[in-house]
């Protein structure tokens, strides 16, 4: 969602439909054999010596002003809540993009532990209500936006963290990494990876009857906005379609006048509109910006499902299991066999408002053929680790995570939901409301 760029880019000339189609089918997928992996992850900020007092606005711009003069490989950018964000650049292996991001966190936390702050890897903060941090144009008409569907928006924008994995398009022609290939299994195989990371089930102090509320409020969004387009034989033109039918977010303004938030326009109707200005491709370029699907093609495929992970090196297990079930060709055709039979669960509707995808989010690996397919693919991805390069402390890790949550039809959730129970009724005031200190286990690998 960050926007690192400030203020209005330029009008230039403007684009026809047939233009905006052509420009979309030429660059979401840029096919070619997967050589590159990417990794965005998410954390909420928290006061360390309690994670449920407010942190004040003074307190993070001078953290964030501070971490500014760090340098760092990844690019740091701020979420409207004030979440922070690491991505990644390409990077030529796993073992490349781990160092590389786990060298960046370091400093970043060392940065912020001096102010009494810390990063904390949940999928939704348990206890906040939205509050926005940024405040710029786009965030301004997104909040005015995504109200008009309801709260979801604003608890996206301000309360949310995931893991983003980043992994090539694919090969142009069929086979385990074919491009369309790839692109269907991102659609099945997230259901699988949204139920095994659920990390939030807890919003305002409360249980929200979800493992992933984070999941949740994407679907609450809509369609239009948060969902993937149908999934058929051309994912390139699946996706043009997509862009040009979703509705536009704003019109901006070069001058220091507010943006225009239109009601029922889509990219396709503005073009042939042309009011209250003709489009330009900068317009179709940031209109794209404003679509969040699970799956988002970029030139590459960006994997958005998965909650932020806790410890400080939770992020790193669901980065390794999609980098090994995508890259590794034996892995991604035992990935794909076995989540392939999942399609019929979706009921041919698209992600993620469709039963599979909601039944993932809700109940995790209780779900019977979510919890045989995350079991085949971790040992898929445990075999296929190796062969990418992986550290043995790596494979510790993911096997480790296997062994606590896959194995046992469980996930991260459980253990703040283990927690909620116990401190359920141990507040001083005796009002049995709940008490979430912390997540359970704070360390990279559990024990």
């Amino acid at each position: 969602m960050s926007d690192p760029s400030s203020g209005c880019a330029p009008y230039r000339t403007a684009v026809t439909e047939a233009e905006a189609e052509a420009l979309i089918r030429g660059i979401c997928f840029k096919t070619g054999p997967p050589r590159r992996l990417g990794v965005e992850v998410e954390w909420l900020v928290h006061e360390s010596r309690d994670p449920r007092l407010p942190v004040s606005r003074e307190r993070l711009e001078a953290a964030y002003a501070a971490l500014r003069e760090v340098p760092l490989r990844s690019t740091l950018t701020v979420e409207p809540g004030g979440q922070l964000e690491l991505s990644s650049l390409p990077a030529a292996s796993l073992t490349e993009c781990l160092a590389t991001v786990s060298a960046d966190l370091d400093a970043v936390r060392a940065v912020l532990r001096r102010d009494g702050l810390s990063l904390a890897g949940m999928g939704h903060d348990p206890w906040r209500i939205p509050r926005r941090f940024l405040r710029q144009p786009r965030y301004d008409v997104m909040e005015a936006s995504l109200d008009r569907t309801g709260a979801a928006g604003r608890f996206m924008m301000c309360t949310s963290a995931s893991v983003q994995v980043c992994v090539d398009a694919g090969h142009e022609e069929p086979g385990p990494l074919g491009h369309v290939r790839r692109w269907w299994m991102a659609h099945l195989l997230g259901a699988v990876l949204v139920a095994v990371f659920a990390n939030s089930p807890v919003s305002a102090g409360r249980p929200t009857g979800w493992l992933s509320t984070r999941q949740l409020r994407w679907a609450q969004i809509g369609a239009g906005r948060a969902g993937a387009p149908p999934l058929d034989a051309d994912p390139r033109g699946a996706w043009a379609r997509h862009v040009l039918d979703a509705p536009v977010m704003c019109v901006r303004r070069d001058d220091d006048g507010p943006w225009e938030v239109p009601e029922d326009l889509s990219f396709r109707h503005w073009t042939r509109r042309r009011a209250p200005r003709a489009p330009t491709h900068d317009d179709l370029d940031y209109h794209v910006t404003t679509l969040f699907p699970p799956v988002r093609p970029r030139g590459h495929l960006e994997l958005r499902m998965m909650d932020a992970q806790p410890g400080e090196n939770g992020w790193t297990v669901p980065l390794a299991v999609t980098a090994a079930l995508f890259d590794d060709p034996e892995a991604a055709e035992t990935a794909y066999r076995t989540v392939k039979p999942l399609a019929e669960r979706t009921r041919g509707l698209a992600a993620p408002r469709n039963p599979l995808w909601r039944d993932a989010a809700r109940d995790g690996l209780a779900d019977p053929e979510l919890r045989e397919a995350a079991a085949v693919c971790f040992a898929a991805a445990l075999a296929a680790l190796p062969r990418l390069g992986a550290t043995t402390a790596l494979v510790d890790r993911v096997a480790a995570f296997r062994d606590r949550y896959v194995a046992r039809g469980r996930c991260p959730a459980h253990d703040l939901l283990d927690a909620w129970r116990a401190l359920h009724d141990g507040r001083p005031d005796g009002s049995g409301a709940p008490l979430l200190t912390t997540h359970p286990h704070g360390k990279d690998t559990p024990s």
